[in-house]
């Protein structure tokens, strides 16, 4: 099997259903997937760490959408909505919330409490307090949180040419269907190197965005743990 070959075959970078074109397109299904989680979990997130009211939705949430089946879920989304963007759209924002909702959560819930106090004792109200102290010291978790799910998301992702979309997948499932193996190869090769890149971005922006005093050694590894452990960590934040 010549997979090298098939992916420096210049026929392959040019036209139509070339890998730039495809991986342009995976990006996108990500990006938008990632825009709407996002939207609904930090909020939702930083709500239920500022307050503490509802912490049970993290853990019950986090740990039920995680247990979903994918490709069972987006099966039964197209017998709803049909072929087209929408089946694979909901599925994958399912995918995508847990880690984000779990770090959002984690990282408000778990700010010193010594700075909270210190913050209310300077007049600063519930909201100043949320937006001035909790978000940035929760900085780390969030984005950690947001990287976990961009790792899942884009290898997830190969699911919509399952139901006829684009992306990456397509080289999958046409491999698969053609029994054309290289093709196969190359395009879980794509995939791979689409979330390493990924994911070092992220890296890069996390340490342009996180104070240096929040960024201690190993706090990557942790992000991880505890975006994909909520249950761990709502019970060490009550």
């Amino acid at each position: 099997m010549n997979v090298f070959g098939w992916l420096f075959d210049p026929a392959h970078w040019t036209g139509a259903g070339s890998i730039p074109q495809r991986l342009v397109e995976h990006v996108g299904y990500t990006a938008l997937t990632m825009l709407i989680a996002v939207v609904i979990a930090v909020p939702l997130g930083a709500y239920i760490g500022h307050t503490g009211k509802g912490s049970f939705l993290v853990v019950g949430s986090a740990n039920g959408l995680r247990a979903l089946p994918t490709l069972g879920v987006l099966i039964l989304l197209v017998q709803w909505t049909g072929l087209g963007l929408t089946g694979p759209l909901i599925a994958l924002v399912l995918l995508a919330i847990p880690p984000v909702l779990a770090g959002t959560y984690a990282g408000v819930r778990n700010v010193d409490a010594s700075v909270v106090d210190a913050a209310r004792g300077m007049g600063m109200r519930g909201r100043e307090i949320l937006f001035g102290v909790e978000l940035p010291n929760a900085l780390p978790l969030i984005i950690g949180g947001i990287r976990s799910s961009v790792l899942q998301v884009i290898s997830t992702a190969t699911i919509a040419a399952y139901v006829g979309l684009d992306g990456l997948g397509r080289y999958i499932i046409d491999g698969l269907s053609t029994r054309d193996f290289p093709q196969m190869i190359a395009g879980s090769i794509l995939v791979a190197l689409l979330a390493v890149a990924a994911d070092l971005v992220l890296a890069g922006l996390q340490r342009l965005l996180v104070s240096p005093g929040l960024q201690t050694a190993g706090t990557g590894r942790r992000v991880r743990a505890l975006a994909t452990r909520p249950t761990d960590t709502a019970a060490q934040a009550a």
